[in-house]
Order: C-alpha cells, then structure tokens, then sequence
C-alpha cells in the first residue's frame, strides 16, 4: 500500500528521466543540483508525482551516469517514448513505494 502524505517536495529540475518497470508503469527521476555546490539529489517519482525516494550525488554527470546504468533514459531523448507518456507535473509530494526506497536501498539500483 501506498501511503501518501500532504507534504509538498520542492524540485527545481524539469529535466526528466524515465524507467520502464513494467507494463504501462514507469519510474520517473529527476536530477535537481544543489544550489551552491557541485552535489545533486536525484529524486525518484511515480506518474502522480509522488516522490517515493531520493539518492545523492556527489555531482550531476555521476548522477546521470548512474541512472543510465540502472536503464533511465533521459525523457527529453527519447521520441517514441515521448509520444505515449506525459511527466509527472509539479506540485510534487512525499509518498511511500510499496516495496519501500527500491533504489536508495541498493535493491533495484546497481
């Protein structure tokens, strides 16, 4: 079960990346640099904009490099893809995944 909560996250970045987890599901990420530093946070999200998970980074290319790795690809790059789905769209806001922080767990992320 999913458990969703009121608490609004703040993600600056809109530029999308993409995992497709199964049939007509999909994992979103977005990779949101820190304001004064080389770090980033990617933030983890479902297709009604619930962040399920984060994970940081000490840079953005590292951050890239692993989600390609771990099969995201950047939405943006990606034209079939783009004309069957549609990002999650701010307000984004905390939730749970049924099977808990699958990436930041090291569980689905390598």
């Amino acid at each position: 079960m999913r458990m969703t909560t009121d608490k609004h996250v703040e993600i600056r970045s809109r530029d999308y990346w993409v995992k497709i987890v199964g049939m007509l599901q999909q994992n979103w990420a977005l990779v949101d640099p820190a304001p004064e530093a080389d770090c980033c946070t990617v933030f983890f999200l479902h297709d009604r904009s619930g962040v399920f998970d984060r994970m940081e980074f000490d840079s953005v290319q590292q951050a890239e490099f692993a989600l390609r790795c771990n099969g995201f690809q950047r939405f943006a790059e990606s034209g079939e893809i783009r004309r069957h789905l549609r990002v999650p769209e701010p307000p984004f806001f905390e939730t749970t995944h049924p099977n808990g922080p699958i990436y930041s767990s090291g569980r689905f992320w390598r």
